[in-house]
């Protein structure tokens, strides 16, 4: 089983990966810049939750096919 922490290590490394200029919104939670996102990732707070979620739902989607054209 993998840890928590080696989840957020996986979605930090994924997240250094994009361009400085990089920014996110996240609905009503607001807009964050590369930096931002992974230092909320890291204090594991409500913001970073919701960053593991969307990356682990992209990479299980990876996964699975669902995004890829048939």
């Amino acid at each position: 089983m993998v840890s928590e922490q080696e989840i957020k290590q996986l979605v930090v490394e994924r997240l250094k990966t994009l361009p400085e200029d990089t920014g996110l919104s996240i609905g009503s939670m607001g807009d964050f810049n590369k930096q931002e996102l992974i230092s909320h990732v890291e204090q594991g707070d409500d913001i970073g939750q919701k960053i593991i979620e969307v990356e682990l739902n992209f990479l299980r989607g990876l996964k699975d096919g669902i995004l890829y054209e048939t």
